[in-house]
């Protein structure tokens, strides 16, 4: 009896980790795979959450990650995200992936 506790618990945990596509005819969910290229659009741009998020859906990126000067940041190269570079003033100086 416990054992078959256990697995129902595992399967149903199992099925809370699975995705559903997106419904037809609706937003599209980003590829994941960034492409810095279809945003280049913003440099120059005041940083702010309409740009970044417009940003996010332009390269195709799931996570974005603003940058600012001497700001600490991972080295770690992410296909799934855009970092926006952006100077003391707020401005965005670059859109580059990782």
């Amino acid at each position: 009896m416990i054992r078959r506790l256990c697995f129902a618990a595992l399967a149903v945990s199992l099925a809370a980790c699975t995705t559903t596509p997106p419904a037809a005819g609706g937003p599209q969910a980003p590829s994941g795979v960034c492409n810095a290229e279809g945003a280049r659009w913003a440099i120059g741009s005041a940083v702010n959450d309409d740009v970044v998020n417009r940003v996010l859906r332009d390269t195709g990126s799931r996570d974005a990650r603003v940058l600012r000067p001497g700001q600490a940041a991972t080295m770690d190269f992410r296909q799934d995200r855009v970092n926006v570079d952006v100077n003391d003033r707020g401005a965005i100086t670059g859109i580059r992936c990782g």
